[in-house]
């Protein structure tokens, strides 16, 4: 069977309309009208002479030729990607646009002043930044980047780490003056915490050969980092949270650490990015200019 210019078009539209989910979000993804996009896949089952998609007025479901056929078109729109990507790679300098995610207190307090850095560094590169504490679906996004806490090995995605963070527990010297200090690891079950829901509620310490766990609970919770430290700035309870956030709070005097002689577990920082993504020179220069940014920014504490 041959196949025409304009087919190739709609096997690729085909593609982006499973990888998104619905003709809405894929025609947004590829600027091009809804009507467009609905006009692509009824053609395209026209000329096969076989029903792809289930259609309903938000959602699609795969019939078993649609399942078969989009894996060939999605080779065709990666291969075509890739060529772009090769051609955009000889240019001496790099262009195009790189849209970023990254959790909001990390994204503030290292990856803007990063970006920042890069932006001088390479100014036709355009930068599109999301900060959101939320898991972002990079895919259906069309993100090229996502800074995470989690290599996530089994979504199909590719990661690289960046850094690893220390973390520290702190309090407000108010906090530790009314309720004192904790000595031991046994001790900080008994004081209030300010949790973050996007860790877990059991505290996990080590001290030579020794591990201990304590769980650990509190009157304020939040799922939002910067939140989580300005509330134990402000005398709430304790917390553990990373160094970078730390230091400089307990250079003023506004926190405190405590049980310095334990070690705490680190926050690996990776970049996560989609299948081939690294192909990509734009985004293989940010992601080892992330790695040089986290590695001049370590404390010492």
């Amino acid at each position: 069977m041959d196949i025409s210019f304009e087919q190739l078009k709609s096997m690729v539209v085909f593609a982006h309309v499973v990888e998104q989910g619905n003709l809405s979000a894929a025609a947004k993804h590829i600027g091009l009208s809804r009507a467009v996009v609905s006009y692509h896949i009824k053609k395209l089952e026209s000329h096969l002479r076989i029903k792809l998609l289930n259609r309903s007025t938000r959602s699609i479901a795969l019939t078993e030729a649609g399942r078969q056929y989009y894996q060939r078109c999605h080779i065709i729109a990666e291969q075509a990607s890739a060529a772009n990507q090769q051609i955009e790679n000889l240019k001496s300098e790099p262009v195009g646009l790189l849209k970023i995610t990254s959790p909001v207190n990390v994204g503030l307090q290292t990856i803007v002043p990063a970006l920042n850095e890069f932006r001088t560094l390479y100014p036709k590169i355009e930068l599109d930044l999301m900060l959101s504490d939320e898991v972002v679906n990079i895919m259906k996004e069309g993100i090229d980047i996502a800074i995470r806490g989690a290599p996530l090995p089994d979504s199909g995605l590719q990661a690289r780490k960046l850094s690893t963070l220390p973390t520290c527990l702190c309090g407000s010297p108010d906090y530790f003056k009314k309720h004192g200090y904790p000595n031991t690891p046994a001790q900080l079950g008994n004081h209030n915490w300010v949790i973050y829901k996007l860790t877990s509620g059991v505290l996990e310490l080590k001290k030579g050969n020794r591990s201990f766990s304590v769980t650990i609970k509190g009157s304020i919770s939040t799922n939002n980092a910067a939140a989580r430290t300005a509330f134990i700035e402000a005398g709430h309870g304790i917390g553990r949270i990373p160094i970078y956030d730390a230091w400089p709070k307990i250079q003023a005097g506004t926190l405190e650490q405590v049980l310095v002689d334990y070690k705490l577990n680190d926050i690996d920082v990776y970049a996560v990015f989609p299948p081939g993504a690294a192909e990509s020179k734009k985004l293989r220069l940010l992601i080892d200019h992330l790695i040089i940014f986290f590695n001049k920014r370590k404390l010492p504490i």
